[in-house]
């Protein structure tokens, strides 16, 4: 006989609890972990579909693994001290940023710098921060970059768990498979399913479109002589998986950068803006409709919700687990209203089968 109701809520409410509790009071601990089975569910169809080619299981992981080693070396040889030294001068630079964009106001607008103005006070209050604050920044996110304990934890837990959990992939998902309760694994499995077709047309799709991004804007930036267009890029690629942000962030990041470098050339700050907006136009075009598909269920405003909201609560790790689990609830959401609209609180005593 099935467990009623209420106390089925009560097991899986008191699951969900300790969920977020380990969440909270263990998530630095979580992170390698929780990255590393992250990389083996983006891997995993690599090496399903190098199995159907006459691939082994080990085979197929020890190949994938070769393979994203060689990358990361080859990125952290080439393009990672390249970021690096590109993001510490336009740090280092945004000071004499502030002080062209106050002599051209200056010289343009003399009125709105007057003493006792609104903007001038303003821009002397975003000049004395990024002075003060510029150099703490960087100082502190190189120190935390360069952590050893955390930073050699991380470096080496993160492979070896993607690693063994991409090997065992399929053994775990079918033991897992086998401890559902008998009466609910047909439903489970079939939500279970809709939750992995929405991350995967999402999380695997718009890190597709992310990197696709990132290197067109690097790319084109680098082109026509943008300084900081590599780090530039960047930031517009890895905040694309952010709807809406990193269109905005990068095209003002860039647009600026533009204004200052080229100041007395109004074609070339339109060719950075003409980049951006092909940029634009070939994502919501082509990228996105091709490659995260506009049924997967993932809304922007929820995901927007559900990144800020666990970001806030339980940091870094909270926004690595805030798609999947955005991603859960929606599913489960629209099966309660599927249930809603299949029940008698819905139908009421009514037995025409209105809907």
């Amino acid at each position: 006989m099935a467990l009623p109701v209420r106390e089925q809520a009560k097991i899986w409410g008191i699951a969900a609890a300790i969920f977020f509790v380990l969440l909270w009071y263990l998530g630095d601990v979580m992170l390698p972990f929780i990255v590393g089975s992250a990389v083996a569910y983006f891997l995993d169809p690599v090496a399903d579909r190098l199995e159907r080619l006459g691939f082994s299981r080990v085979l197929a992981t020890a190949t994938i693994t070769v393979a994203t080693v060689l990358l990361f070396i080859l990125a952290a040889l080439i393009v990672i001290p390249q970021l690096v030294k590109q993001l510490t001068a336009l740090v280092n630079i945004t000071p004499e940023i502030a002080r062209g964009l106050y002599g051209f106001v200056n010289e343009r607008f003399p009125q709105l710098l007057d003493e006792g103005s609104v903007l001038r006070q303003s821009l002397d209050g975003l000049a004395n921060t990024v002075k003060s604050r510029g150099g703490e920044f960087v100082n502190g996110l190189l120190a935390s970059v360069r952590n050893v304990v955390s930073a050699i934890v991380f470096i080496l837990v993160v492979p070896v768990v993607a690693f063994y959990m991409l090997l065992s992939w399929d053994r775990m998902i079918a033991h897992v498979d086998a401890w559902l309760p008998r009466d609910h694994a047909p439903v489970i499995r079939r939500l279970a399913g809709q939750i992995d077709a929405v991350l995967a047309g999402f999380v695997r799709g718009q890190l597709s479109v992310c990197l696709i991004l990132g290197v067109f804007y690097a790319a084109g930036l680098m082109l026509v002589g943008l300084d900081f267009g590599l780090v530039v890029g960047a930031i517009a690629g890895i905040l694309t998986f952010i709807p809406y942000v990193g269109a905005i962030v990068g095209g003002a990041l860039a647009i600026g950068l533009a204004l200052f470098q080229f100041w007395s050339d109004p074609l070339m700050i339109a060719a950075v803006a003409v980049i951006f907006f092909v940029g634009q136009f070939v994502e919501g075009n082509f990228l996105t409709p091709n490659l995260v598909g506009g049924s997967v269920g993932l809304h922007p405003v929820w995901l927007l919700f559900a990144l800020s909201a666990f970001g806030s609560l339980f940091g870094f790790v909270g926004m690595l687990v805030a798609v999947p689990v955005a991603a859960a609830l929606g599913v489960l959401a629209r099966f309660a209203v599927e249930q809603y609209l299949d029940s008698r609180l819905y139908k009421g005593l009514s037995d025409r089968g209105e809907d």
